[in-house]
């Protein structure tokens, strides 16, 4: 995030009605002794170029431009000269702009100063050090306007080597303690280029620190992810004396959001609400609601968001992008249904949001309207991140076939969109397909991530392609990933659990930097698969010895390893352990796993007690397991009473009919076994 532009994109600025052919009284060049009237006439003139080139006005700059080649004014005055030319450059129209610059009878440090300047302004940083080299060329020396225009260049690109030759030419001319803004601009530059070591180093060599460079560092460490040194900056901030403004807040609301710092949040809205700087500060506003949806404090971002004076797109789409990370699709849509009523016209980033809310609920029918919208607008042609969006919506939804003709269409591909179609592959167990995919990405020059080896160690894992594992285990390590992402070892844990290889799975999750829930899981379901009882409660028992409570998922692999060997007694007491000391509400599957252990150990009296415990309408999967375990044992009585419980729910369930069949075959009722096998057909 720049401080040198404010972030979630410009306000916009209002038009000005005056800008227009005799809106003021220009006096005619040559009215005898009338010098006084030609000064203003230049002073309106310079007026009517600054405005068109602040609002953007490009044909009404054009317009006053023809104005002043017909007074015959240009041939004369540098000024004015200068001032079109920034005019044109500030509207994009760099053609026109070097056009005139070509034109200049001689040229300045001005001149060239306003073209580099809208170049770094418009992210053109390379254009904008071609013009700087241009300019030296031509023997002109950069001024400190110059630097602080080159060095926001160099940060766009993030050409830290050339930001370090003009810090080096800004210390050796001795500007940094003339000139706070060179400073600003320096840090600014650092901390883009990630080189934040750097940008620390110049700020405390600062003479003086203004608001402007505290800022700098502190949006320097949230662009980075280090939001609790953000924190701790502006607390030596404050300290210091230094009051923040509204680009400080904005700021230090994203380090809160990003960093589930609530209470700070809180503190921080409080004083932006003493100052009132909301009431003019749209993006100050649009921040905060973001902040409160990243909290998961959905109802405060609505209540936040419905007091905002002026709701524009961005604002709608944070709160779009917070019902669709937080689960809540439904009112993801519902709000950009809002939105529209508006008639507001989404971008591509509220269409991203939506399409993730779209997936989340398994919407298609909405998510195939948006892609036809999407697709009317163009964007797709324009911005790769909606089409990965697009991927992964229908890939949520369990199309592929969708999912992969969204890929094969699209304008150009990244690690991102090959992520995402391998993602789908592996999610919905298709390993061999996504395998193919990883081969195709590689072949075609794209080196995977973290996020792409997460998901083919996935793919691996589901088909047991142990051998593909490993050698993905070894381009994990070649790219030094391994060690630094808890993600991508818990997927190689997982990946050597699934495929029966415990000891590589152990030795991984030994070596893991942290052992989060999610590797602990991974690892005790790896020796629940085989069996192995004793090393399930063992890996169980340190988890719980090192502070890592367990959730609905390890219950359910710990419960399963019970069933399946038959520990009756040992799944009674985990059972309650999880209700009574961990304070988990037993779910569906945690129901399903304890009737399917009684079962298959005969007690159907417990087996029937847990089913009546649960809602008729949730009992079909307790049902089923009840009439499975009568198949084994060759219950009659109670197989019947399942069957009919079943079919009452589900009367397609056609593994119920073949259950059922099977009950009857080994009770040697083969009329019976006819008649089910009738009522399946």
């Amino acid at each position: 995030m720049s401080v040198l532009h404010e972030p979630f994109g410009m306000k916009e600025e209002p038009q000005v009605s005056w800008v227009q052919e005799g809106a003021f009284p220009l006096p005619k060049v040559g009215d005898p002794g009338n010098a006084l009237h030609e000064l203003q006439g230049r002073a309106t003139f310079l007026d009517l170029i600054k405005a068109c080139a602040k609002n953007k006005d490009l044909h009404k700059g054009s317009r006053v431009h023809a104005d002043i080649l017909k007074r015959g004014l240009l041939a004369k005055d540098i000024g004015l000269s200068n001032a079109l030319l920034n005019m044109y450059a500030k509207c994009g129209a760099f053609a026109k702009a070097h056009e005139m610059l070509d034109e200049f009878p001689r040229r300045s440090v001005v001149t060239w100063n306003a073209l580099i300047s809208a170049y770094a302004q418009q992210g053109l940083g390379d254009k904008a050090l071609s013009s700087f080299e241009k300019m030296q060329d031509e023997g002109f020396l950069p001024n400190a306007v110059t630097f602080v225009c080159v060095l926001k260049a160099c940060g766009s690109m993030g050409a830290a080597e050339k930001g370090e030759e003009i810090h080096a030419e800004v210390s050796r001319q001795g500007l940094l303690a003339l000139d706070m803004m060179l400073g600003t601009a320096l840090i600014d530059m650092y901390a883009k280029c990630g080189v934040l070591a750097k940008a620390e180093e110049v700020f405390y060599e600062l003479p003086k620190r203004d608001v402007a460079s505290w800022t700098a560092l502190i949006a320097g460490y949230v662009q980075h992810g280090s939001n609790d040194q953000a924190l701790s900056c502006f607390k030596r901030m404050q300290k210091e004396g230094v009051c923040p403004n509204a680009v400080t807040f904005i700021c230090l609301i994203k380090a809160c959001g990003n960093a589930g710092a609530v209470e700070k949040g809180e503190e921080i809205y409080e004083e932006v609400k003493r100052q009132r700087l909301l009431a003019n500060d749209i993006i100050l506003g649009t921040a905060l609601v973001d902040m409160y949806a990243k909290f998961g404090a959905l109802a405060k971002a609505r209540n936040l968001f419905d007091e905002l004076p002026v709701k524009d797109v961005p604002l709608w789409s944070v709160l779009i992008a917070g019902y669709a990370q937080n689960g809540q699709g439904g009112e993801a849509i519902n709000c950009f249904r809002q939105m529209q009523i508006k008639g507001l016209s989404p971008n591509a980033f509220t269409y991203m949001w939506l399409l993730k809310a779209c997936g989340s609920i398994g919407a298609v029918d909405k998510g195939e309207e948006i892609h036809a919208e999407v697709k009317r607008k163009g964007l797709l042609q324009k911005d790769i991140m909606l089409g990965t969006a697009l991927l992964d919506m229908y890939r949520n939804c369990g199309d592929l076939v969708k999912s992969q003709e969204v890929f094969d269409e699209l304008p150009a591909q990244d690690v991102a969109s090959w992520t995402a179609l391998i993602a789908g592959y592996a999610q919905h167990d298709c390993g061999s397909e996504a395998l193919r995919c990883f081969e195709q990405m590689k072949k075609k020059g794209f080196s995977p991530n973290a996020a792409t080896f997460t998901c083919i160690l996935k793919a691996c894992g589901s088909i047991g392609a142990a051998e593909k594992g490993e050698e993905v285990h070894v381009e994990v390590g070649r790219q030094g990933l391994l060690g630094k992402d808890v993600v991508l070892g818990t997927a190689l844990v997982d990946m050597y659990a699934k495929s029966g290889a415990l000891a590589k799975a152990q030795e991984m999750f030994d070596e893991l930097p942290t052992q989060n829930l999610a590797s602990w899981n991974v690892l005790i379901a790896g020796y629940a698969q085989v069996g192995n009882i004793k090393a399930v409660l063992g890996s169980f028992g340190k988890m719980v010895r090192q502070n890592v409570e367990p959730n609905l998922f390890t219950f359910v692999i710990l419960l399963t390893a019970f069933s399946h060997a038959g520990l009756i007694e040992e799944g009674q007491v985990y059972f309650d352990i999880m209700s009574d000391f961990y304070s988990i509400i037993p779910s569906l599957e945690h129901r399903t796993c304890m009737v399917d252990m009684f079962s298959r150990a005969g007690r159907f009296d417990k087996a029937v007690y847990m089913i009546e415990k649960v809602s008729a309408s949730d009992c079909l999967p307790l049902w089923s397991a009840l009439l499975g375990a009568c198949q084994i044992w060759g219950n009659m009585e109670i197989g019947r009473w399942a069957f009919d419980h079943t079919v009452k729910l589900d009367e397609n369930f056609a593994a119920a009919y073949v259950c059922m069949s099977s009950i009857y075959a080994a009770a040697g009722m083969q009329d019976e076994v006819y008649e089910a096998e009738a009522l399946r057909i």
